[in-house]
């Protein structure tokens, strides 16, 4: 997977800067490179929760073009109502799968600033454009939530490491072990005079058409069992 750089472009609001920071952090990314930004305080920002050294580390460029000198592809984030695109328009989805076939190298997620996003000559400055599909009565998104919506697709990616992945299913019980289940179950309808108004039979078919509609992993049966058990033993 390319080395990936996230480039905001003339920010204004330092809790911005930080909350991308702090999306970035969240996905594995490091490294923040800030075009122009609002200066005195652009460093400072009380939104940056655990991603302080990504924004002490970030790089103030002036331009553009100097943020970009090492990368090898580029993306411009924008929305394109009401825009020229003359550039291959990337739709965030299939992010990951264009990044499969963009030049090896550092790649650059570029985007622009709250109020007015990337200029046409910042757009033109990338190699592609980059979308997230939105309706069109609300065509723009606030620049931390693009950020974060993008670091999320980028950890969609086959090499990401989230610190927990979800465990194994738990396993499902036997045909057997339901049975046994059932067989213990119907011993406490008969003590405790519960639905005697239905058969044995029919307490068990009853019994295992919910068991085939819960889901219940062994454990979870093994538990109802030997509470089963508990109360017929205090049954007369």
């Amino acid at each position: 997977m390319n080395l990936v750089t996230i480039v905001l472009v003339r920010p204004r609001d330092p809790n911005n800067i930080g909350a991308c920071a702090r999306a970035m952090g969240n996905f594995g990314l490091s490294d923040l490179r800030v075009v122009d930004p609002y200066e005195p305080v652009w460093r400072e920002s009380v939104s940056a929760v655990g991603a302080g050294d990504i924004m002490r580390q970030a790089i103030k460029c002036a331009t553009l073009d100097e943020a970009l000198q090492d990368t090898s592809f580029s993306l411009a984030a924008t929305a394109i109502k009401n825009r020229e695109i003359k550039q291959e328009i990337v739709p965030l989805p299939v992010l990951n799968e264009r990044l499969q076939t963009a030049p090896q190298g550092r790649v650059a997620l570029v985007f622009g600033n709250e109020k007015s996003g990337l200029s046409g000559e910042d757009i033109e400055r990338c190699d592609v454009v980059l979308n997230i599909p939105t309706v069109s009565k609300q065509p723009s998104i606030n620049l931390a939530q693009a950020v974060i919506l993008t670091c999320y697709e980028l950890s969609r990616r086959p090499d990401f490491k989230a610190i927990r992945r979800p465990g194994k299913a738990p396993a499902s019980p036997t045909d057997a072990q339901k049975e046994i289940f059932i067989s213990s179950a119907d011993v406490l309808f008969e003590k405790s005079g519960f639905k005697t108004d239905f058969s044995s039979a029919q307490r068990k078919a009853f019994l295992r058409h919910m068991l085939s509609r819960q889901g219940l992993s062994r454990e979870q049966l093994f538990f109802l069992k030997k509470w089963a058990d508990k109360l017929a033993d205090k049954l007369p």
